[in-house]
């Protein structure tokens, strides 16, 4: 299925009307993206292919909570598994998620910026009347 079968409309269209179905599947990856800790092991897996006990040490998580987070990993299609003897390695499948973290990074920063800069007459004020108690 592509694009065109997924949205309501065309391309020629200037604002495409996702359906309803489409849209639980993007938020669906989203939240599979919204939990800390599967994010640490993805940044763990970004250098490469690891097993669990390579995951567990980098982490420090445990051994039970990293196998749930890497089995939603692996049903959301981001990471895939390889069995290698008596180990199973995870790899990252969708290397798009890395995209999307560093999109929201930038924002996060970008907005960080801004209330800094909203704060600067604050702190303008606060050092002046620091200063003027000193005296």
């Amino acid at each position: 299925m592509d694009w065109d079968e997924l949205v309501k409309g065309g391309k020629d269209e200037c604002q495409l009307t996702l359906t309803p179905e489409v849209l639980t599947s993007v938020a669906e990856y989203f939240k599979v993206l919204a939990e800390p800790s599967r994010l640490q092991i993805l940044c763990q897996l970004r250098s490469g292919p690891k097993n669990v006990t390579q995951i567990l040490e980098a982490t420090g998580m445990g051994q039970a909570n990293v196998s749930k987070h890497l089995k939603i990993l692996a049903q959301a299609g981001i990471v895939s598994r390889e069995p290698r003897g008596v180990s199973v390695y995870y790899q990252i499948a969708d290397p798009i998620c890395f995209e999307l973290c560093e999109v929201v990074c930038k924002q996060l920063i970008e907005r960080l910026k801004q209330q800094a800069r909203q704060l600067q007459p604050l702190a303008a004020l606060h050092s002046g009347r620091l200063s003027r108690e000193g005296s």
